[in-house]
């Protein structure tokens, strides 16, 4: 595991493509003839990449994509899994434990992240999109939570937490449990992709869910999220108390009254000059 250190002033991987415009990081998955398949290094990079843009001022969302017929179709058989027999358990939960750092890095940016699911998305890349914030999938991005179908359990990177929390427990266990793929259209129906589009339009609607938010409040968008994490695991009167303090906490920002100003003044609401 040797990739390349990731700093928030230097984001510059050897595994995937990265650049930023008008205050959207996209990260692309870049092996289009191993389906995007990743390696160690590739699972260190992103890992690292995604706890660095929480400080990268000059970035307000993610784009995450794939190149050619798949979004990533998980680790590499060849590269990851074929070297990960007979090594030492310390070496096994080393290689775990990184896979999972990376989700909770993705959940732990609070910056929205916009997944577009071009093609094939299974393993590892059915758990990172489902990390995403928002889901766009191509009508052929079919789904696979393959795990079990390779002798392993579906808990895996965080699944059994994420899955849940957007399908429900039925649909989770199916998913899961079965390994199966699904097809784009029932994805959409229970509510895993946000939306399904024709598969040549499937980047640009997802580019246009990033750069949306890229010009949202940038604190009200963080807590937003801080707090769908948190409230996972509180009580209801807990939840309450809790959205009561960071609401008063969100009127003090210059946000609310930019966006108060704008609604008087009758003109587009600039939350950029806040941050």
């Amino acid at each position: 595991m040797t990739a390349k250190a990731i700093r928030p002033d230097k984001i510059e991987p050897e595994h995937f493509h990265y650049e930023e415009s008008g205050g959207v990081a996209t990260i692309r998955l870049n092996r289009p003839d191993r389906l995007n398949a990743l390696t160690f290094d590739s699972y260190a990079e992103l890992r690292d990449t995604f706890a660095a843009l929480r400080d990268r001022d000059s970035v307000h969302s993610v784009l995450l994509v794939g190149t050619g017929r798949a979004f990533c179709s998980g680790g590499d058989v060849r590269d990851i899994i074929g070297r990960l027999f007979n090594v030492p358990d310390s070496t096994l939960v080393a290689f775990t434990r990184m896979t999972c750092d990376l989700i909770e890095n993705m959940r732990r940016l609070e910056k929205p992240i916009v997944a577009g699911l071009n093609g094939l998305t299974c393993g590892a890349g059915a758990v990172m999109a489902t990390a995403a914030d928002i889901r766009v999938g191509a009508k052929s991005a079919k789904i696979s939570f393959i795990f079990t179908q390779v002798g392993l359990c579906g808990a895996d990177m965080g699944a059994a937490w994420l899955l849940p929390r957007i399908v429900g427990l039925g649909h989770a266990s199916e998913l899961l449990m079965t390994g199966d793929f699904i097809s784009a259209d029932r994805a959409g129906e229970i509510g895993l992709y946000n939306h399904v589009v024709e598969d040549d339009a499937v980047e640009a609607k997802a580019m246009d869910m990033a750069q949306k938010l890229a010009k949202g409040p940038g604190m009200g968008l963080a807590i937003t999220k801080r707090m769908l994490n948190a409230e996972a695991s509180m009580e209801f009167g807990e939840a309450m108390q809790a959205e009561a303090w960071v609401q008063a906490e969100c009127m003090k920002h210059p946000d609310y009254r930019e966006a108060f100003e704008a609604f008087t003044e009758k003109r587009e609401k600039d939350f950029g000059k806040n941050r």
